[in-house]
């Protein structure tokens, strides 16, 4: 399943990058692309645990940027 997501306060490219490379080492994460220049983010992974991936991918993103916020 392949997602769309608004980032909000999603401060540089380079917190954009390192959000990406985290979301891809996601077990069952297929491909992911973070852009600071749109503030939206797409993941793409499976299907069957797709609320529980999104789960870590938030975690994984807070790390990176704690304010920035994924409207889903």
């Amino acid at each position: 399943m392949k997602k769309k997501f608004k980032l909000q306060d999603l401060d540089c490219a380079n917190c954009a990058a390192k959000m990406e490379d985290a979301i891809k080492k996601i077990p069952g994460v297929h491909d992911a692309n973070v852009s600071f220049m749109t503030q939206k983010m797409t993941v793409d992974a499976d299907d069957d645990r797709f609320d529980e991936i999104m789960q870590q991918v938030t975690a994984a993103c807070a790390k990176v940027e704690p304010d920035c916020k994924i409207l889903m």
